[in-house]
């Protein structure tokens, strides 16, 4: 079996025990994405919906970002850990945004990698969720997943990953297959522990074939 024959498979699989592929961040808007996204390195999704509440309230735009201080950022940001930077780079993006896309998130792959603790990873995020365009976000979860399953022979380089992963995984298919991948990772292929006995992957995962 190629790579690509597993992974069109693994895709067939996870979108039947995963019908509903969505983003674990909470947003309504592309620039709240964008922060929140930066916000959960190091972070859970779960404690990053609940700080942005306030962040949200307090700074309803990226105007009103732009406008704040790091530190007043910090203070609110704090409890995901890695305040200072989160807040820094938060606040030189939305100066950004306001300054030369006059508050709009681009919709260029490149230009988003040019904003302020923009990487590739948060940049396909943006591309796939809000402009529906092909993207394949390499987290942690992709990367062990992805390993573990044969897809990728042990890359953990997320650069390295993202672009082995072009050349099996449909490009409609790269979001939505890294939002099970998160779902799957969480609930079943844990850091911990594989639980294989429980897998709906079992008979194609390349760990037990």
């Amino acid at each position: 079996m190629t790579k690509k024959q597993r992974a069109e498979e693994i895709i067939r699989l996870l979108e039947q025990e995963y019908p509903l592929a969505d983003c674990t961040l909470d947003y309504d808007e592309a620039w709240k994405l964008l922060v929140s996204v930066r916000l959960a390195a190091q972070c859970t999704d779960a404690r990053v919906n609940v700080v942005v509440r306030e962040l949200y309230a307090r700074y309803p735009s990226p105007q009103a970002l732009a406008d704040a201080t790091p530190e007043a950022i910090e203070e609110i940001v704090k409890p995901c850990g890695l305040g200072r930077s989160k807040a820094r780079d938060i606040h030189k993006c939305m100066t950004v945004l306001v300054q030369e896309y006059d508050g709009k998130v681009p919709d260029d792959f490149n230009a988003l990698l040019k904003l302020p603790g923009v990487g590739r990873k948060s940049a396909n995020l943006i591309m796939g969720d809000v402009f529906g365009k092909p993207a394949i976000v390499t987290d942690t979860h992709c990367i062990r997943l992805v390993n573990r399953m044969g897809l990728v022979d042990n890359i953990r380089e997320p650069k390295k990953v993202e672009m082995a992963l072009w050349k099996i995984i449909p490009a409609e298919e790269g979001s939505d297959f890294c939002h099970r991948l998160v779902h799957h990772g969480r609930e079943v292929c844990t850091a911990r522990k594989a639980n294989c006995e429980k897998c709906c992957l079992r008979d194609i995962c390349k760990k037990n074939t």
